[in-house]
């Protein structure tokens, strides 16, 4: 099989030949590129693939389509939404992710983020460059505090044990999967969520349910005192709506890491001007040692399905 890397998975040279030896060995070809997002670029690198690996690099039906051999698309990501899935099926073409190598990575930014903005990290930090004091800039602590959180799957699970461990109260939304209640975690309605949390973090899929599901008013049912913290998926959140209360002061601040796009963003983009607001260019799946996890769990998609085996199957 002809085995096709469209964009760099962020481990070493020599890690990645460590992992494509015993495939060339086997007798199948790799190639690898750097990433380019103009679809005939990719179609040209890809149009002999039978399997190809992309991290989070849209991939377009007329990519998938313009690849004959194509049996299996390979994402070191865990979100899919960059990808054309309806083509893929239609298509009979196989597709599974790395659910579960940036657990870690995205948890830990989490936490930095509700301590950054509960501390007025970024606020102090330019007074003290500028020769001031902590003027205006008394900060709380997390400790008592109730955190809400939209979607518990691994990371916000990972999430809800570390709030936890700072002496915080664990919220979720009930309305995903009907999960029951746990020591750690109790369900709530969406409203009655956005209405007692201190803060709300967000760890859910793009889905037509989760789409656009924090709006004016949903945002509007939160303290002035309270903060939001996106690390999910962009489309989830309506950044004008989300400006809009920032900048009027219906909420006190929000950290957000992920967009509508993929940075970089234009520099109009209203949530890069709001009140209040930690931004970070979609890195907190990026640790060096998730990159180095992901390569195991994309080189073992790749063996498991090449032995008949499909491992985290999305199609």
């Amino acid at each position: 099989m002809k085995i096709v890397l469209l964009e760099s998975l962020g481990i070493s040279q020599e890690l990645l030949d460590s992992y494509v030896k015993p495939l060339r060995e086997q007798g199948h070809e790799f190639a690898a590129y750097e990433r380019n997002d103009d679809p005939a670029v990719q179609i040209e690198e890809a149009k002999d693939a039978d399997i190809l690996i992309i991290a989070n690099m849209p991939l377009k039906g007329e990519v998938i389509n313009a690849c004959p051999n194509l049996k299996y698309i390979n994402v070191a990501f865990t979100g899919v939404d960059h990808v054309d899935l309806e083509a893929a099926k239609a298509k009979g073409v196989k597709v599974s992710n790395a659910s579960g190598y940036s657990t870690v990575a995205v948890a830990e930014l989490t936490i930095a983020m509700i301590l950054d903005l509960l501390r007025y990290v970024p606020q102090v930090d330019a007074a003290c460059r500028a020769g001031g004091t902590k003027a205006g800039f008394i900060g709380a602590e997390l400790e008592g505090k109730t955190v809400g959180l939209i979607g518990t799957g691994a990371i916000g699970h990972r999430v809800a044990e570390l709030v936890h461990a700072f002496g915080a109260k664990v919220i979720a939304y009930n309305g995903f999967s009907h999960k029951a209640d746990t020591e750690l975690i109790k369900y709530v309605p969406l409203k009655e969520l956005m209405e007692q949390s201190d803060i709300v973090s967000l760890h859910c899929p793009v889905t037509d349910q989760s789409r656009g599901m924090i709006n004016a008013e949903t945002l509007s049912y939160m303290k002035p005192t309270a903060f939001l913290v996106n690390e999910a998926r962009g489309p989830v959140v309506d950044s004008q709506a989300l400006a809009d209360a920032l900048n009027s002061g219906k909420i006190a601040g929000a950290g957000i890491d992920v967009f509508e796009n993929e940075p970089p963003l234009d520099t109009n983009h209203p949530l890069l001007h709001s009140k209040n607001t930690i931004v970070t260019p979609h890195v907190a799946f990026a640790t060096k040692e998730s990159m180095e996890k992901r390569a195991v769990i994309v080189f073992d998609n790749i063996n498991a399905y090449m032995a008949g085996n499909q491992k985290n199957v999305i199609l």
